[in-house]
């Protein structure tokens, strides 16, 4: 069975960056991508990011948009997402997840397996 964790979430003033990491562990996964998605207090979720693990196409909703990068070490079965000019707006959990991407241009995304999450706090 697939576990995705993720971690490095924090406290942080608006401006500021921080790391989120992801490790996948278990099961077979080569049929998805890895991304990104979040939940903030009264809204819905929110798909942030998201990585085809076939030749590491790289998707990013607008809002995030030159902000936020994903990546990943292969190797370590390890995701990222480096988040930089936060804003108070990015408050939220945030979640790593196997990811199915369809549509003509990558962005429709629906997230099949995930984690626990982790808490990204930007105070203004």
């Amino acid at each position: 069975e697939v576990q995705l964790q993720a971690s490095g979430g924090g406290l942080v003033q608006a401006g500021g960056s921080l790391r989120l990491s992801c490790v996948v562990s278990g099961g077979t996964f080569d049929d998805y991508a890895i991304g990104w998605f979040r939940q903030a207090p009264v809204k819905g979720r929110e798909g942030v990011s998201c990585m085809t693990r076939r030749n590491g196409q790289t998707y990013y909703v607008d809002s995030v948009k030159g902000r936020f990068t994903i990546s990943s070490d292969n190797a370590a079965n390890t995701v990222y997402l480096q988040m930089t000019s936060l804003k108070p707006e990015d408050t939220a959990v945030y979640y790593c997840a196997l990811v199915r991407v369809y549509g003509p241009d990558g962005y429709e995304w629906e997230f099949d397996y995930w984690g626990q999450g982790t808490l990204v706090t930007v105070s203004s």
